[in-house]
């Protein structure tokens, strides 16, 4: 599908040194990595998470986000907790 699609091209590109996405991200003021991903359907559907800590690709979290759960955006911590929950990986 179109959403396999995108998910598996942003992946690539979170498993990158080479872009300031996931593993090659720029660090925060506190030298930490914080990490935004969204994605939307073409019915409308949307899943975005903020102030990722923990989960290696949060495109993959917005996905399940949008597809799992009854919210639209999550953030932080719990977000991160939601990954765990759900087996994505670290």
């Amino acid at each position: 599908s179109s959403l396999d699609a995108v998910e598996a091209a942003v992946i690539v590109l979170e498993n990158s040194e080479c872009f300031n996405a996931g593993k090659g991200a720029v660090l925060t003021k506190d030298q930490t990595v914080e990490l935004d991903a969204s994605i939307m359907s073409s019915d409308s559907r949307a899943g975005a998470v903020a102030g990722i800590k923990e989960t290696k690709n949060p495109i993959s979290l917005a996905r399940q986000v949008m597809e799992r759960t009854p919210y639209v955006f999550l953030i932080g911590e719990k977000a991160d907790q939601l990954a765990f929950q759900l087996g994505l990986e670290k």
